[in-house]
């Protein structure tokens, strides 16, 4: 159980880049990573407006000298102070991701970036190899895969209790969407534009987190085909979509469905994930994170809670808050940031024995994100042909 005690020799000096007063994901970000006394904000550059960024900054108790206008001002001065950032997230539109984390780490900087991470497979294999070259980590916000819940189902599929995995069911839908788009804010409009968000709207904006916990339950099931058929129901939003439904064909002959949508009228925003083997099934929602239900064939089901000691360690060594008390979003961020701290302190402090076993969101995550988007675009512009997973 996680309980606040320091796990890294000494707090990283943290800065970011956007997360300003008017973004959507800013304060994620904080929520995360202050929790735990493993980051300490230092500096920014939140806001395309400097003056609003340095009243933004200074409100959260950052010097006003280190709030800085651009991410270049920002990578300048600190390169110049002794005790200059050690990590920057970048809470930036998609089309910035690639240029500002490709900046940070020539300049010898950590990074965690939203996702997704780059437009292309090939952006993200190129930081990548820089990201080596240099000895750095490059983080990735999935930011519900810190759910005690999550790592409980990966330790069911590991230990075999759900038999052969035959069935994968996602869903991430919400309906703050379905309207058009005039008088949209910022965020939506650059979500919805090809040149800002890259080449898919709900596919990378949530399909690509159902992507990846599915990756973190399911590590040793692969993509062989897949089918997606995407559409925009505002025709504003075209060529991107506002909803796709994805077909998948795994290694072991397993059958997968996704589907996400921004367009589901009413629906206040949810995931669904059912994991189906040949001998039981897992279900679990964030919207009853708490819980996992658990259905062996022919027997009674169970609804399993967090926190309990009939748990696997996995996901007790997740948990924070103890069976009694409800965890969150925000618990799950926090845990996200916790290993991701941990894993720059150990590149920095030549750990490499521990990196090889740690579990964080990192640039592999990142990259297979992407690349799963390539392939479905690929699909969905070929008529929602099935196409060989590359």
């Amino acid at each position: 159980m996680i309980n606040g005690e320091r796990t890294i020799q000494r707090p990283l000096r943290w800065g970011m880049v956007g997360g300003g007063r008017t973004g959507q994901v800013g304060y994620k970000h904080r929520t995360g990573a202050l929790r735990d006394g493993t980051y300490q904000l230092v500096a920014g550059a939140f806001d395309l407006k400097a003056g609003r960024g340095r009243d933004f900054g200074t409100s959260l108790g950052v010097a006003g000298d280190r709030c800085y206008a651009t991410y270049q001002e920002l990578i300048a001065g600190e390169a110049a102070r002794e005790d200059g950032v050690d990590v920057v997230s970048v809470a930036t539109p998609n089309f910035t991701h690639y240029e500002i984390t490709k900046a940070l780490l020539e300049a010898g900087i950590h990074v965690i970036c939203e996702k997704p991470l780059f437009f292309t497979v090939k952006e993200c294999e190129e930081i990548a190899a820089l990201a080596e070259e240099k000895g750095l980590i490059v983080g990735v916000t999935y930011g519900f895969t810190g759910h005690p819940m999550v790592h409980q189902m990966a330790a069911m599929v590991a230990k075999g209790m759900l038999g052969e995995i035959r069935i994968v069911d996602m869903q991430y839908t919400h309906g703050f969407n379905a309207g058009d788009d005039e008088g949209a804010g910022e965020a939506v409009k650059w979500r919805t534009n090809p040149e800002t968000a890259g080449p898919t709207f709900v596919l990378g904006d949530i399909g690509t987190h159902l992507y990846y916990l599915s990756e973190v339950v399911l590590p040793e099931l692969k993509i062989e085909k897949l089918l997606c058929d995407r559409k925009a129901f505002i025709p504003t939003r075209a060529p991107l979509e506002d909803h796709a439904t994805v077909l998948m064909h795994y290694n072991n002959g397993a059958r997968g469905r996704l589907w996400v949508s921004s367009v589901n009228a009413g629906n206040m925003g949810s995931q669904r994930y059912r994991f189906v083997g040949a001998k039981a099934s897992v279900e679990w929602s964030d919207s009853r994170p708490d819980q996992l239900i658990y259905e062996v064939q022919g027997e009674p089901g169970q609804v399993l809670h967090h926190g309990m000691p009939y748990l696997e360690g996995e996901s007790l060594a997740a948990d924070r808050m103890g069976a009694l008390h409800t965890e969150g979003l925000g618990d799950s961020w926090s845990n996200i940031y916790l290993w991701i701290a941990q894993a720059i302190d150990a590149r920095m402090h030549g750990n490499a024995a521990f990196l090889k076993t740690h579990h964080y969101p990192g640039i592999k995550a990142g990259t297979e994100g992407v690349r799963w988007l390539e392939n479905c675009v690929r699909s969905a512009d070929a008529g929602a042909a099935w196409v060989e997973f590359e």
